[in-house]
């Protein structure tokens, strides 16, 4: 017990530290912007206190995991030869999809009036959200997502070292999903390729909307479900106005 204990204190304090240095960075060079978000006060400190918390309910499980992989009771490996190389990519989309279709069901879910306010009404006091929002859950949501990588390192092999780099990634898209402004060129947003992805054009428009755009990391449920949106493209100034783009 007094190792669990500790791994779940060193996982908390992993999970905000990294929250905490990825969502600044972000949001600084965000502020550089002229079309930053411009938050209402008190925005950014209700956005910290509620990631700060789901950092504890996303170490819980994990370190669960944790220590049943120091067991051996996990599908966790350390060898690069364990398994096949082109088990290595195979793997992590494998965890992103299933990762993001059970997140497309429950968020749809939490989205229904009768549990709205009891699961995801505090995720949505940033109707203009910033980088800070990106892990501000509930913890009643948290508690609901916070379980699914760990329970696929017990049944799906994977390298530590795969996850590591899938857990990095996650964090930077979602921050980068909730700064308030896009990043990626309109053309790969809306191009053959990132039109299936979400970017902040996307998500951020849930926020607004409410009902559109359920995704975690592909808009494939939603556009299966008929729940996908985009806002128009810029409409960019003719060549008499001198105006530079202007938002649609």
């Amino acid at each position: 017990m007094s190792a669990l204990l500790i791994t779940f204190a060193a996982l908390t304090a992993i999970i905000a530290v990294r929250y905490l240095a990825t969502s600044a960075l972000i949001h600084a060079l965000v502020q550089r912007r002229p079309d930053r978000p411009v938050p209402p006060p008190g925005a950014i400190r209700h956005e910290l206190t509620l990631s700060l918390a789901s950092s504890a309910i996303y170490a819980l499980p994990a370190a669960l995991v944790l220590e049943a992989w120091k067991a051996g009771g996990t599908r966790l490996y350390s060898d690069w030869d364990a398994l096949p190389l082109w088990w290595l990519p195979v793997s992590a989309v494998l965890y992103l999809v299933i990762q993001d279709a059970h997140y497309y069901w429950v968020h749809r879910l939490m989205h229904h009036r009768t549990l709205f306010r009891w699961f995801h009404a505090g995720h949505h006091r940033s109707h203009s959200p910033t980088a800070f929002a990106s892990f501000a859950f509930d913890l009643t949501e948290a508690a609901m997502v916070a379980w699914v990588i760990p329970v696929l390192a017990l049944l799906i092999p994977i390298h530590i070292g795969v996850l590591l780099g899938l857990l990095i990634l996650m964090t930077a898209t979602a921050t980068l999903n909730h700064c308030g402004v896009e990043i990626w060129p309109q053309r790969f947003v809306r191009g053959p390729v990132g039109g299936w992805l979400i970017t902040a054009t996307h998500h951020g428009l849930h926020h607004r909307r409410l009902q559109t755009n359920f995704g975690l990391h592909f808009r494939l449920w939603d556009r299966l479900m008929g729940t996908d949106a985009m806002p128009p493209p810029p409409v960019m100034a003719g060549p008499d106005d001198g105006a530079g783009p202007k938002p649609a």
